[in-house]
């Protein structure tokens, strides 16, 4: 007697083909999701591109707001794809391989340009009538450099909110690096693999006296004039300091500081109130400078300080920054720029 089991009569051609399907997902699932993240590349380099800046999976998942597993898994999923080990997992940080370096210095430019499409497009079709824009740079960049070149800007481009960041030549490396800023304005004195460097205005050492001081009266100066009498530096983490002090040491020249303080207004008016001598970065000498301090050029002994953009190797520059560093100097962004320069104060 025949047993109606209740299953539906069908084809045979489709009952195989329904078998073929339930195969393939079976072998699919036995491959360990060979094709689960195939196709969507950007996701898998968004991935990649965050873990490497962040230096851990964990990190990188609290970033992208996914959970750690699956940041995995586009890791894992990419490197199949690729046939290559990007990352070396031995370790609890994350180190990248030769192809793992190759990939992120292409791949970094392109997940952040897909970050910032949407912001990009709206400034093209609005011309710059919104947008963020953050710059970091020293407290004598900012006094004496940017003023007429934010001016400008605004004028320009009052929709953009533009923030500068008040800080110094290691804390706006951080920035840069962290994507916290979009680029940096200041003077370097080593310039890192990773940084790019575009030198534009280049300023004198300037000694400075106050008009009564015994050197006021003599035109050429040296160092070794400067001997007996008490400096006023920045500190000594700036680079100045350093700068003055390598002089000094090389032309084996005693010297005391007399005091050490930062800002150099503050040792502008420390100078002029007759508490010490300084060697100084011409940026900061104003005509009002003139009328109470002697002022000397020392370059013949002292290097001269550059100024200028810097920026990380591979940065996707947004148009509100493209459209700033345009005002310091028109095409400075057609040019690679890696020459060493100084830092700091």
């Amino acid at each position: 007697m025949k047993v109606d089991d209740g299953a539906p009569n069908r084809p045979k051609k489709t009952r195989r083909t329904a078998a073929k399907k339930r195969a393939g997902r079976g072998s699919a699932a036995e491959g360990g999701g060979r094709y689960y993240y195939k196709g969507n590349r950007h996701k898998q380099l968004r991935a990649f591109v965050s873990v490497v800046k962040l230096g851990t999976l964990t990190r990188a998942a609290e970033a992208l707001y996914l959970s750690q597993p699956t940041i995995s898994l586009q890791l894992q999923a990419l490197e199949r794809e690729l046939g290559v080990t990007l990352v070396d997992r031995r370790r609890r940080r994350i180190n990248l391989t030769d192809a793992g370096e190759a990939l992120y210095e292409l791949a970094r430019p392109l997940v952040e340009g897909w970050e910032t499409l949407d912001r990009d497009f709206q400034a093209k079709v609005k011309g710059l009538q919104a947008g963020r824009l953050v710059v970091a740079a020293g407290t004598s960049t900012i006094q004496y450099l940017l003023p007429e070149l934010v001016r400008r800007y605004r004028e320009r481009f009052p929709a953009v909110q533009l923030q500068l960041a008040n800080v110094t030549g290691k804390d706006g490396m951080a920035l840069l690096r962290a994507d916290e800023a979009d680029f940096a304005v200041g003077s370097m004195l080593d310039v890192p693999n990773d940084i790019a460097w575009a030198p534009v205005h280049h300023y004198d050492p300037m000694l400075i006296m106050p008009l009564d001081h015994p050197l006021a009266a003599q035109d050429r100066i040296t160092p070794e004039d400067l001997s007996p009498y008490g400096l006023i530096l920045p500190p000594q983490r700036l680079s100045t300091y350093r700068l003055v002090d390598l002089v000094f040491q090389q032309r084996q020249v005693p010297y005391h500081v007399a005091i050490e303080v930062g800002g150099w207004d503050v040792i502008k008016e420390y100078v002029a109130m007759g508490m010490g001598i300084s060697i100084v970065t011409g940026i900061c000498i104003t005509e009002a400078d003139h009328a109470r301090l002697a002022v000397r050029n020392m370059k013949q002994f002292f290097p001269q300080r550059s100024y200028g953009v810097v920026m990380r190797k591979g940065k996707f520059l947004s148009a509100e920054a493209r459209a700033f560093i345009d005002l310091i100097r028109p095409g400075l962004l057609t040019r690679d720029y890696d020459e060493p320069g100084h830092s700091g104060r």
